[in-house]
């Protein structure tokens, strides 16, 4: 759990916003000796069935929504399934009534199998969450039924209820909905504990955050605010500018034209404070030649290895063979220092994360922070959630919300889906046109290169002719 790195724990049952009561199944008879009273019995059974009608267990009657990480790949992966039961509370638990979920790259790099963190399928992903405590175990003293409370866990959140410790759960302040809820605490704990805890920034200082129109860049570049005079460089595609660039970032750069590494020389000769990098490869080699003395390289994932729906086996290949490694003699030598951040490996820290949290909490509450949504979906929408965070047009928090489609939506949904295949389709016709014109300018230019050489062979057999006059 980072933020593009998170975390989230035990995966849990879970109950659904509307209770529905099985079919009575009509009652079992108790089977005497002679098979003539019991053949009576079943006869008064059949007759007066409204008496005799038992009751389905209430835990039993539960359903709920989960959406389900059905093996690895593409969008299609990750299912929208309904499950029966009512979860049993253990000591130390509380029953949440999801409302919201936020979505973090480490989702994404789950659905193709790169995060460890999360069980093999089927499994419920999801790290965070906001809703209402519904019920409480034995020795719960800090948390009620009706509190409103965010959740952080490993995984297991994107469902309409969670079962969690309650010392996964903070109480969500008054004035922030339940949206912001969810989508602050995997980026907003892994951006302070990393700027603050390892980065110990302080006034007049420089930073590079890359992705900075994400979740934890947006979460940054707030914190960064909060210290005097700290100058921000964020990557980010230019269409993204002028929104991080009014959020606090002081040099935005645009990574697909421009040489970051060039850009932040331009400006800094020196070189940068502190870099936080979630891309891997070569980029941390870029980022660690990028440190001033003294300066700290805090490196948080592994993005680079995510290219396209699937697993690309050619991308990770590369981000291994990049991967960086130092030997400490240089770290002396260079006076910098190397920090390794996964808030999905702290799940066992809570004290920890929990300092954090209420540190960012308080901050909210003075106004000096605020989660930025990008977009809300809900859960049948997960797969073109996930699409527009992978394509990176996300500025901000991606978040899914539990409450059902409404009926008129989800009647365009095919509509929209089909417009989607018209469009692979028109794709593919211009693709393929492409592709014609290309093997016709071929032929064009093979046609062009044989002129000469039917020219030349013209001039030869001229050549040859003139010489058999001559003799």
């Amino acid at each position: 759990m980072s933020g593009e790195d998170a975390p989230a724990a035990q995966q849990q049952n879970a109950v659904d916003q509307k209770q529905e009561t099985k079919p009575t199944e009509e009652p079992k008879t108790e089977t005497e000796s002679a098979p003539a009273p019991a053949a009576a019995a079943a006869a008064e059974a059949a007759a007066t069935p409204a008496a005799t009608t038992e009751k389905v267990p209430e835990e039993e009657a539960f359903t709920y929504r989960a959406l389900v990480l059905t093996g690895y790949g593409g969008y299609d992966k990750v299912k929208l399934q309904v499950k029966k039961g009512k979860p049993a509370l253990k000591a130390g638990e509380v029953l949440v009534r999801v409302k919201a979920c936020g979505l973090n790259f480490p989702d994404l790099m789950a659905r193709q199998g790169l995060y460890d963190r999360l069980p093999s399928p089927p499994v419920t992903p999801g790290m965070e969450c906001s809703g209402v405590v519904e019920a409480v175990g034995e020795e719960v003293t800090d948390r009620k039924v009706g509190d409103k409370v965010m959740v952080i866990n490993r995984f297991g959140l994107w469902q309409e209820v969670a079962v969690v410790p309650a010392i996964h759960t903070f109480l969500i302040p008054d004035g922030m909905s339940f949206e912001e809820a969810a989508a602050l605490p995997v980026n907003y704990i892994s951006a302070y504990m990393m700027l603050f805890d390892f980065g110990n920034l302080r006034p007049n200082q420089s930073i590079l955050v890359h992705a900075a129109a994400g979740g934890v860049g947006i979460a940054a570049t707030q914190l960064c605010k909060t210290v005097k005079d700290v100058t921000v460089f964020g990557t980010a595609s230019a269409s993204k500018h002028e929104t991080i660039s009014e959020g606090g970032v002081t040099h935005p750069i645009d990574y697909r034209t421009k040489d970051y590494v060039e850009e932040v020389r331009k400006i800094s000769p020196k070189g940068l404070d502190i870099i936080l990098d979630p891309l891997g490869g070569s980029d941390t080699h870029k980022a660690y030649n990028l440190l001033k003395p003294m300066g700290k390289l805090i490196t948080y994932g592994t993005a680079n290895m995510l290219a396209g729906q699937k697993k690309n086996l050619l991308a990770v290949a590369k981000n291994w063979y990049h991967q960086f490694s130092i030997h400490t003699l240089s770290l002396i030598q260079g006076n910098k220092s190397v920090c390794g951040f996964h808030l999905g490996y702290l799940d066992g820290e809570m004290e920890l994360i929990s300092q954090a949290m209420n540190t960012v909490l308080d901050l909210y509450q003075q106004g000096k922070i605020k989660p930025r949504i990008d977009s809300t979906w809900h859960l049948e929408q997960v797969g073109d959630a996930m699409r527009k965070m992978q394509e990176r047009n996300n500025i901000g928090k991606v978040i899914l919300t539990t409450e059902p489609m409404p009926e008129e939506e989800k009647k365009e949904e095919p509509k929209k889906e089909d417009k989607k295949d018209d469009k692979k389709k028109d794709d593919k016709k211009k693709d393929d046109k492409k592709k014609d014109d290309g093997k016709k300018e071929e032929k064009k230019d093979d046609k062009k290169k044989e002129e000469p050489k039917k020219e030349e062979k013209k001039e030869e057999e001229k050549k040859e002719e003139a010489k058999k006059e001559e003799k």
